[in-house]
């Protein structure tokens, strides 16, 4: 019996490989020792456009994290992680319009995330950084209200 979830996480595997696989087999220069030697190429997450799939033990497992879940709802899932590259928050959705909704309610409080289809992870930016080659995702700093930090004059 196959999960679906397996199923769907290959599927997006073999088409995040797919460009990566057509560039080296179609590239020519010679066959000598030198290329049967170097193994794959080691490619992050974001250069090859790879982004983790919405199921927040997938997106803990590729940053190395037993995740603890803390929010099980209809609108979303939310887990905790802690690693030695620091806490964060994973937060998945069922649909793409949820996350909007829930980035827009998180701007209040500013803050940098780091956004894939239908999941953020949130957390300190340097920890972000630090997954971001491993998840794929585009950072977005949403700016919050009140007061700057900053002095008036």
């Amino acid at each position: 019996m196959t999960n679906r979830g397996t199923g769907t996480r290959r599927a997006a595997l073999a088409a995040g490989l797919a460009p990566l696989l057509l560039a080296t087999a179609c590239g020519g220069g010679d066959s000598g020792s030198a290329a049967a030697s170097s193994g794959p190429p080691k490619v992050s997450a974001t250069e090859a456009g790879v982004v983790a799939p919405a199921k927040i033990e997938v997106i803990a497992g590729l940053t190395g994290c037993k995740v603890k879940i803390r929010t099980e709802a209809d609108e979303l899932r939310e887990g905790v992680c802690r690693t030695k590259q620091g806490d964060y928050l994973v937060t998945t959705f069922p649909e793409e319009r949820l996350k909007r909704t829930w980035l827009e309610s998180a701007s209040v409080y500013g803050g940098t995330y780091l956004v894939g289809t239908r999941w953020v992870v949130s957390g300190k930016p340097a920890v972000l950084e630090r997954l971001r080659p491993r998840i794929g995702g585009t950072m977005e700093q949403l700016r919050g209200i009140g007061p700057s930090a900053g002095p008036s004059t």
